[in-house]
């Protein structure tokens, strides 16, 4: 079972990972590709000053800006899944998992990357910021990444099945043919945001602490805080609806 997963604002700074290269994500024949976005991306960074990216980046000050100014061939990497800190992150709790309960994760989750696509969640990134959304010389990410991975994730994923828990705006990068597996949360009848990311971490936690390999096991699963209130199963849908206890 394949996992699609988003990233998050927040970034963890350092590494000790050689810097980027065409081995350190998945799809090392579509490096070059990649690069497109990487080479438009730094050239804002190197040409750039902190009134011309701060809003595209999502940055607060000027002191944060310099943070990112280090060109990816000579950047330290570490692993997606260490790089990311957000809300979904904090509830996973990477960390603290046992290497089975880790290797679960590197090996079956995809994260979509603003900046550098869909990669695994063990691929090996820099630090970078750039506002979900945001284009790069008039390049969105989303488009670029969809148009070109597409055919590739498709064969990638084959016919294992998916559970997506990406937030919506996902959607735009990859987008299956066959329905994957989405999860809505709710709380006194009401979708929540915030609380839908640390579920999706919680969710993610507990698929890799009881190595979850269908769907079908993935229904009977018991999430802590979580009840089921409807399954919806049609041609063009397949959705888990829970009720926050």
């Amino acid at each position: 079972m394949i996992i699609l997963f988003a990233p998050s604002e927040g970034k963890r700074p350092g590494g000790t990972a050689p810097s980027l290269n065409s081995a350190s994500l998945m799809f090392p024949d579509l490096y070059t590709k990649r690069l497109e976005v990487l080479l438009k991306y730094e050239k804002l960074i190197t040409h750039g000053d902190y009134s011309d990216l701060h809003e595209l980046f999502g940055l607060k000050d000027e002191k944060e800006f310099a943070r990112y100014k280090t060109p990816f061939d000579t950047a330290p990497t570490m692993k997606a899944i260490e790089r990311y800190d957000g809300v979904a992150y904090d509830y996973l709790g990477y960390d603290e998992l046992g290497d089975i309960e880790r290797s679960y994760i590197d090996h079956n989750v995809i994260i979509f990357s603003n900046l550098f696509g869909p990669i695994r969640a063990g691929d090996f990134i820099p630090d970078y910021k750039l506002k979900q959304g945001s284009s790069i010389d008039s390049m969105a990410p989303e488009k670029f990444y969809k148009k070109n991975f597409t055919a590739s994730l498709d064969e990638w994923i084959g016919e294992d099945e998916v559970l997506d828990l990406r937030a919506g705006f996902y959607d735009k990068f990859y987008t299956r043919n066959t329905p994957a597996m989405t999860l809505k949360f709710l709380k006194e009848g009401k979708v929540v945001s915030h609380w839908a990311k640390a579920y999706r971490g919680i969710v993610l936690r507990t698929l890799a602490k009881n190595h979850i390999e269908t769907l079908n096991d993935f229904k009977t699963m018991k999430i802590d805080g979580l009840v089921i209130i409807d399954m919806i199963q049609t041609d063009k849908k397949q959705e888990i609806v829970y009720a926050i206890g």
